[in-house]
């Protein structure tokens, strides 16, 4: 079959969640023998590098220059659409959310939605954001949308009326991060809590603060190490502060994969506060790495991560405390959570995602 992705999220992410899922079910593709074809003439996105020759219709930028993503996205729309209407697609995959499709005319048109956090929880946004607005128009005229959760899915009918018949669910898969050699500057000594993402708002990071703090156990022997979502804020700063941890207790750690990757095998524990989430790779993540999963029980947390993992309610301080108190303090639940995860990690792959994927395609 003849596949083509649009420009949109390689210009919009020099790396992150949406276009890893992209560029894997585009390489897993063409390895079963699709034509594929990514139309982003002047991207970002560093995965794209990875992507066996021919698949990327366009060159990679050191940087966009300051205020011009905007322009940017213009211009590869333009150039993208001339490349895919000549290169004659039988459907295109809108990789984002956008006011006007790239699509030659008639072509068939899918699109995934990842979530639906910026209609449930707009106070986390700005007033000029436009995503829901962009959203809605290209649900609109998709011929097909894919949800990576069936939680998305209900959500989305419920939010934007949506025909149950015009839309699928597709779940994602996940990666194994090769951990670096060498010990990392960051390298804990004490025991850690590993937390993964950005700490904002429904992340509800202030969230694990709050409950580890009231423990006196967890306090007294574990750190807490924030892998990514840049440095902490001064708000959090005077959380910490505030609650009473000692220097360095709770930090930030950046890097790439292979960092997080060491963190992962590293951890007691892998945390996931969240009270929302379309679907969240992190705990898969942690799973493949043989850390145990201690997660919101919230939207989609259940659906993907089953009982490989010990789950709380997000707003209960006192119950999230209990729920990575009864995991770190017994070996019998760690390697129980850790086994399940290696089940569970079993329904979970970049194959899979790409086969239904195509089959979805196939049926338009």
């Amino acid at each position: 079959m003849r596949v083509a992705f649009d420009h949109q999220i390689f210009c919009l992410q020099n790396y992150g969640g949406i276009s890893r899922y992209f560029s894997r079910i585009a390489e897993q593709m063409a390895i079963t023998d699709n034509e594929v074809g990514i139309f982003s003439p002047l991207h970002r996105n560093f995965y794209l590098n990875d992507l066996p020759e021919g698949i990327v219709h366009g060159q990679k930028a050191e940087q966009y220059p300051p205020r011009t993503t905007r322009l940017a996205l213009i211009y590869n729309h333009l150039l993208g659409q001339r490349a895919m209407r000549a290169w004659k697609p039988e459907v295109v995959h809108e990789t984002y959310f956008s006011r006007f499709s790239a699509a030659p005319k008639g072509c068939p048109i899918v699109l995934t939605v990842y979530d639906m956090i910026h209609e449930l929880f707009p106070e986390n946004f700005s007033a000029r954001d436009q995503t829901t607005a962009l959203k809605r128009r290209a649900v609109e005229r998709a011929d097909h949308v894919i949800c990576i959760s069936e939680s998305t899915r209900q959500d989305l009918m419920k939010l934007f009326s949506v025909p149950e018949s015009k839309l699928s669910v597709a779940h994602l898969g996940f990666e194994q991060f090769k951990p670096c050699a060498r010990e990392t500057a960051a390298s804990p000594v004490k025991p850690y809590l590993l937390y993964v993402g950005s700490r904002h708002g429904y992340k509800n990071f202030s969230g694990l603060l709050n409950a580890v703090s009231h423990s006196k156990r967890l306090k007294a022997d574990f750190d807490i190490v924030a892998f990514g979502g840049g440095a902490f804020s001064p708000s959090e700063l005077e959380q910490v502060q505030r609650l009473g941890f000692a220097a360095g207790q709770v930090r930030q750690v950046g890097g790439d994969d292979a960092v997080l990757g060491q963190l992962y095998e590293g951890a007691k524990a892998f945390v996931y506060p969240s009270l929302y989430e379309g679907f969240g790779l992190p705990p898969l993540e942690a799973m493949a790495h043989g850390c145990p999963v201690i997660s919101s029980g919230t939207s989609s947390m259940p659906e993907v991560i089953g009982d490989a993992g010990a789950l709380f309610d997000p707003l209960n301080g006192d119950e999230m405390a209990g729920a990575i108190e009864r995991v770190v303090y017994s070996d019998s639940e760690i390697a129980r959570l850790i086994e399940r995860g290696r089940e569970r990690l079993k329904q979970f792959s970049w194959q899979r995602c790409s086969q239904e994927t195509l089959s979805i395609y196939k049926s338009l």
